[in-house]
């Protein structure tokens, strides 16, 4: 990866009251080992003194673009190559704004554009600057452009609200780059994955279906992601508007059925099983074989249960890994750790519908992830970002059950 097997780390950091923090993250990345380079914008040194930072690095700090003696040797580029992993902490709000739409106007940013190597964000701002139309929208962009996020984490912020924007705490950062999660590419590298995603409609006639409100998007960013880390994936999905991600195998399927069907069929062959679709829980009994005439005021419809996909996977005396969702209108770690324990599950990750924000169709959504003995939480983030996530989080349980 580097110089002596150590992995060389760029740190860019930005002017965010959680600047104070980074001495200790830089602190942390060198006692475990990787080499740091800390570039600076103007805003950040009004935060944390670039003499402080080189003094826990080992290495002059760089912020100034157009140094001349710096530049003579085109620095920015030669900083761009020399990163293995670029890690942005904190990551402000202007700071994102101007990565997402690929300007180019200091050291920091221009290096960015320059670098080939795997980019880390760890926002940090205001919980109302987080959640605004503009903030989700440039963040899901430069996950569409295959940076990672980490976190933001919910909590009290130096400005008296409480809410998601703050940074993740450095020893969770320095962690996380330094067990490679930040590049993702191996992670699952050759592991065949098993997703089924979507909705399932349950025909009532040749017309008219009983179907949920789920849009695939989740479960087709994690299907991207889990291709981006080296996963063989195959998709087995209900009726969405959704192109196939890149190097991903997918199996069309209508109802529950049907879905039930292709997964039997496939799951012997799978380590990892993650059922991210929303399957009915019931079908009509009897379908209509012809339309049904509106010539009453009022009609029963019978309905029966369909087979659970995610029960049946998981009492398998040779289960995959196995991870679930739950979409909770309410106590939602509650009803998950039940449904977690009940199935017998290795992971399970559940979210609030029904909210003002998140949830089906929802172009971001918000995690809690659990597992027996264990949990993390996600927050509110753009589904491909929040994807990136939760696929690291799954790497990490997955290898460590496989180790055990």
């Amino acid at each position: 990866m580097s110089e002596q097997g150590s992995p060389k780390i760029l740190l860019g950091v930005s002017g965010g009251i959680a600047a104070y923090k980074t001495p200790e993250l830089v602190r942390r990345l060198v006692a475990g080992g990787a080499a740091v380079q800390v570039v600076m914008t103007a805003a950040a040194a009004s935060f944390v003194t670039p003499l402080t930072l080189q003094a826990v690095s080992g290495r002059p700090v760089r912020s100034d673009l157009l140094a001349p003696e710096a530049e003579a040797g085109m620095d920015h580029i030669a900083l761009a190559r020399w990163a293995d992993a670029v890690l942005l902490a904190p990551a402000t709000a202007h700071l994102i704004a101007r990565l997402a739409h690929g300007l180019a106007d200091d050291l920091l940013t221009t290096l960015v554009l320059a670098t080939t190597a795997p980019v880390t964000i760890a926002p940090a701002m205001n919980q109302q600057m987080w959640l605004h139309p503009a903030t989700l929208a440039n963040v899901h962009r430069l996950a569409q452009h295959g940076c990672r996020l980490l976190g933001p984490a919910s909590g009290a912020q130096a400005c008296g609200d409480t809410g998601p924007g703050r940074m993740l705490e450095p020893a969770d950062i320095a962690a996380t780059m330094l067990a490679g999660v930040v590049d993702t590419e191996r992670a699952l590298a050759g592991v065949p994955v098993l997703l089924t995603a979507g909705p399932t409609r349950e025909a009532i006639d040749p017309v008219r279906f009983v179907g949920n409100r789920s849009s695939g998007k989740m479960g087709y960013a994690l299907a991207a992601a889990l291709a981006r880390a080296g996963a063989r994936v195959t998709l087995i999905s209900g009726p969405v508007h959704l192109p196939c991600p890149a190097g991903v195998s997918r199996v069309s399927v209508e109802s529950a059925a049907e879905m039930h069907a292709a997964v039997m069929a496939r799951v012997a062959d799978c380590a990892l099983f993650i059922a991210a679709a929303a399957v009915a829980d019931y079908r009509p009994a009897a379908p209509w074989p012809a339309k049904l005439k509106k010539d009453a005021d009022h009609l029963t419809l019978a309905l029966v249960r369909n087979a659970d996909i995610l029960a049946e996977v998981a009492a398998r005396p040779d289960k995959p890994f196995t991870v679930g969702f739950a979409a909770e209108t309410e106590a939602i770690e509650r009803h998950a750790r039940e449904k977690l324990a009940r199935k017998g599950l290795d992971m399970i990750a559940a979210n609030r519908v029904g909210a003002a924000a998140g949830g089906f169709e929802a172009d971001d959504n918000a995690l809690t992830v659990l597992w027996p003995g264990g949990g993390k939480s996600l927050a509110l983030m753009p589904k491909p970002a929040l994807a990136t996530a939760l696929v690291a989080l799954i790497a990490e349980r997955y290898a460590t059950s496989a180790s055990s």
